[in-house]
């Protein structure tokens, strides 16, 4: 009797869709029963779903954060039911610059912030949905975790590139080398000046050639121009520099020479070119790539210099284009060489000091990309070697040290850039390419013939490069060169929070800590103010220092450019990961993030991957076989608008007859474009409560701007309070609606209505609030099951190739199809609700377990399409009267062109027409028309 009543309670319950207590109810289910627990071991294929993990910020996420995991969650589920043994971690890329200020902002110790905002962050993202395997979770910040990053970076410390064999071996080997033959076959990536035989090399010093193996090593150290941010007391990276100011914060930014490790990730440029070709990236991705690294083909040209004070002999110049070598005007160098004090002359002195404060200023992002034109005349000049012309050498920041040699030729007839120098400095410009140049704008053609070039005069441009690079090298004023834009990466942050080094500074030389050391572990500090000479705030713990320890700790992509491969094996204590394990796991199949870590994060895992791989640790290059970059949610900002002077606010129908201030309101009070006025007034603790407002028709009306998703704009949307209103299955779905998962669109709240009434027509299909239970068991008729196909066909192909927005319209379809059918049929209903899993689980699990399933719909075979199905039997014909459309008829497939005929004028439609006329033709064109001539 207890049992009946327990049936019949929830059979009632199940007669409305109540999606907060189903969605409770599964969620703890599945965590209960740890339903996305993945093994290492399986005889199922297996495929690896991988989002870029978050940093958890104090402000938690809104609905454009969710984005890219709700699309990697389908596709895991999707992978799951097609019988994949499906790994989809998750994690916390907690170290970092941001984690830090936002301690230091809340005076509060980095490590408890972070967990709070993590603890933060897996509630919202649980209230979600994912098939995350949490008992993979990993955090960076973990000792656990940062004692293999430390174990890795030593792995890249005690080696080197062997440009022979192309890939990383032990620094040791390199040692043994040097004892038999000196480095004549290995020449030096970090000082190409060192050169040594194999005596000398033993007549060193250990010190001296602890310093040499330094210029080796694939993580070193070395002294470096890098962005200080003296209010963060750090180095930042370019892209955390934004007009000359910190991102984070707007405090100003300096050059400034300071220690650094670095990642030596330019050895690897050819093979990371090369392992583009391998992925499964977009092509603007690869193009990216491709043009951060930035290859190139050319020569280095040595120019004698004529200076006031002659102490710089020769200028060397890279240059992709040695067949203008007679149409350069003016060199143009890098501000921040060494020469440039010895270039200026005394009355150019004061012109070079003023620009050099300028740009040190300047980011080398904003130099590359700066429009406007800058620079300074040095005062001296270089000379062509072929025709003893004197050239004026300038400073620019669009040329800078790390590139090439830091100096360029300047070819205005030949390159826009040096065009609207000399145009801006009335540089004079030589035309070395005839009409090819029309004296307005500059023409980089390989295709014109050469004049005013001296030998060249005459031939093609193209032909004459190889002519000029034997010219030189003969000369012995220069040598074929390739280069690449990519510098190598800097890996050192003057911060606390991060991963500490694992190497102590024993008279000036770095000695790594042995792996029985490790993890070396963050201090506890009282102070994160910087230490002396722009160190980081460890160089203020005594203890640290009396240790001789590095006081530069790692950035935050040191933790970011492996994690991948701790998913795999958490909890192993032995290794970073396990061989059989990462040989089962293999590359990361599908790769899910934002493009503002295009270029960066990538390469660096890249890199990171191929080293491991190298060093026998792993056996694959590649991290990353497939990569989907998610667009970005935008926010849709409401303002008001304020009548100046006064605290009056017009609607904005009617703004443009008053001076008004437009100021961002919280879109959360906004219903479309209405505002809640009530709610404003109470909003920031009152700040408006005696507002007045000017109405249009009795409502408030604000304007609209598609900004970025952002606190500060009053834009952003918690998904926790749509979650509630709406339920997480209608939040999926309706994220995913919004329009291909690749573009960026607008956020309107008001969309998701309409998804959440495709959920309880779903539901209606099984249950009627009064009726109870609806669905059968009778057997589905041939149309009823092609509906059910179509919907297989299209949504299996729409989820395979991520078009998730076009899946979510045909499931609309298919249940207003089942619906107008009138179809409640569980030969029907039980493969839509598996195909539905991946988008809208909680519902699937609940209606799936009314059809009287006892196990998970998560663990059900997606269903398979029968394409006889879809075979049509008919085809709507259209039937036009002298050659009018008057009427559609369906004819049966197979019917002979007799049997058309006398279907088509036994119908009311074409009667009418006809009006009783005769027929003089009767025209039937199989499966195509019906024309009829009267």
């Amino acid at each position: 009797m207890v049992l009946f009543f327990k049936v019949l309670l929830e059979n009632i319950c199940r007669m409305e869709y109540n999606f907060r207590e189903l969605e409770q109810k599964w969620q703890k289910q599945w965590n209960d029963s740890k339903a996305y627990k993945v093994s290492n071991v399986s005889d199922k294929p297996k495929y690896y779903v991988l989002d870029m993990f978050p940093y958890p910020s104090g402000a938690g996420l809104h609905v454009g954060h969710p984005l890219g995991y709700i699309a990697s969650d389908i596709f895991a589920r999707y992978k799951r039911l097609k019988g994949f043994n499906v790994l989809h971690p998750m994690g916390y890329d907690a170290f970092g610059l941001p984690a830090e200020q936002y301690a230091i902002e809340h005076g509060i110790h980095p490590a408890v912030s972070t967990e709070n905002n993590i603890n933060n962050f897996r509630k919202q993202l649980d209230k979600i949905g994912f098939c995350f395997d949490w008992d993979r979770e990993v955090k960076t910040c973990d000792p656990q975790y940062y004692k293999w990053t430390q174990w890795i970076f030593l792995q890249l410390f005690n080696s080197y590139f062997n440009r022979q064999t192309q890939k990383a071996e032990s620094i040791e080997s390199l040692n043994a080398v040097f004892h038999i033959e000196g480095n004549i076959n290995f020449p030096c990536p970090g000082d190409p000046s060192i050169e040594f035989g194999r005596d000398e090399w033993k007549s060193f010093t250990d010190k001296y050639q602890q310093e040499v193996l330094m210029h080796y090593r694939l993580a070193f150290c070395g002294y470096g121009e890098v962005n200080w941010c003296e209010a963060l007391g750090t180095v930042l990276a370019n892209d955390e520099v934004v007009n000359g100011v910190s991102e984070r914060g707007g405090h100003p930014v300096v050059k400034k020479k300071l220690r650094q490790w670095y990642l030596r990730i330019t050895e690897y440029a050819d093979r990371l070119l090369d392992g583009l070709q391998t992925v499964d990236f977009s092509e603007a991705m690869k193009e990216m790539q491709t043009n951060w690294i930035g290859k190139s083909y050319g020569a280095e040209i040595d120019f004698k210099v004529k200076s006031e004070r002659g102490k710089v002999e020769v200028l060397k110049v890279y240059t992709t284009r040695p067949d203008t070598i007679f149409g350069v005007d003016f060199m143009v160098i890098a501000p921040e060489l060494e020469i440039v004090k010895d270039l200026k002359s005394s009355a150019q002195s004061v012109a070079v000091e003023s620009y050099l404060t300028y740009v040190k200023s300047r980011s080398d992002r904003e130099r590359q990309a700066e429009k406007k034109i800058t620079g300074c005349f040095t005062g001296s000049f270089a000379v062509n070697p072929f025709n003893g012309k004197f050239i004026p050498i300038w400073i620019s920041e669009y040329v800078l040290a790390g590139y090439g040699t830091g100096a360029i030729m300047a070819v205005p007839c030949g390159d826009e850039r040096d065009f609207k120098f000399a145009e801006h400095f009335n540089i004079p410009i030589t035309n070395i390419i005839g009409s090819y140049f029309n004296g307005t704008d500059a023409n980089p053609t390989k295709e014109a013939i050469l004049e005013n070039s001296d030998f060249l005069n005459g031939m093609v441009m193209k032909d004459a490069i190889d002519i000029v690079l034997q010219k030189i090298e003969a000369l012995k004023i220069g040598k074929r060169k390739t280069n690449f834009r990519m510098r190598d990466a800097a890996f050192s942050r003057q911060r606390y929070w991060g991963e500490p080094f694992p190497v102590k500074w024993v008279n000036g030389t770095a000695i790594p800590l042995t792996e029985s050391e490790l993890p070396l572990l963050l201090p506890e500090v009282e102070s994160y103010s910087p230490g002396p000479e722009g160190e980081g705030p460890l160089a203020n713990i005594p203890s640290w220092v009396s240790q001789q320890l590095e006081t530069n700790t790692m950035p935050g992509y040191a933790g970011s450019s492996w994690y991948f491969l701790r998913y795999m094996d958490p909890e192993n204590t032995e290794s970073f990961c396990d061989r059989s394990v990462s040989d089962y796991w293999n590359q990361v199949d599908l790769y899910i993030g934002g493009t503002e870590h295009a270029v960066g994060h990538l390469l660096y895992s890249r890199m990171w991957t191929k080293a491991l791989y190298d060093l026998g640790h792993i056996g694959y290059d590649e991290p990353y076989k497939k990569l989907v970059n998610q667009g970005m949610i935008q926010g849709s900002s409401r303002f008001v608008h304020r009548i100046q002077g006064t605290n009056t606010f017009v609607s904005s129908g009617l703004k443009a007859q008053y001076e008004t201030n437009d100021l961002h309101v919280d879109v959360n009070f906004v219903d479309g474009y209405e505002l809640n006025t009530e709610a404003f007034k109470q909003w920031r603790n009152g700040e408006y409560a005696d507002a007045e407002f000017i109405l249009e028709d009795g409502k408030y009306i604000c304007s609209a701007e598609v900004e970025k998703m952002s606190k500060s704009k009053f834009n952003t949307v918690n998904p926790d309070d749509l979650v509630t209103r709406y339920g997480a299955d209608t939040f999926r779905m309706y994220e995913m609606f919004l329009g291909p998962v690749e573009q960026s669109k607008p956020w309107d709240t008001k969309g998701i209505e309409g998804v959440h009434r495709f959920l309880k027509k779903l539901w209606r299909l099984f249950f009627d609030e009064l009726k109870g239970k609806v669905w059968n068991e009778e057997k589905a008729t041939d149309a009823e099951l092609k509906i059910l196909h179509k919907a297989i066909k299209k949504i299996e192909e729409d989820t395979e190739r991520f078009s998730f927005n076009t899946a979510v319209s045909a499931f609309m379809v298919c249940v207003n199809e089942i619906s107008d059918a009138k179809c409640n049929k569980r030969e029907i209903l039980e493969p839509l609700l598996i195909m539905l899993t991946p988008y809208a689980p909680h519902i699937a699990e609940e209606l799936y377990h009314a059809l009287g399933n006892t196990g998970s719909v998560l663990d059900a075979a997606y269903p398979e399409l029968k394409p006889q199905y879809l075979v049509e039997s008919n085809k709507e014909y259209p039937v036009s009267i002298n050659g009018k459309l008057r009427t559609t008829i369906v004819i049966a497939l197979d019917a002979e062109a007799a049997a058309v005929e006398q279907i088509v004028l036994a119908n009311e439609t074409v009667q009418k027409w006809i009006e009783n006329k005769p027929v003089k033709k009767f025209i039937f064109v199989k499966n195509k028309m019906i024309n009829l001539v009267i």
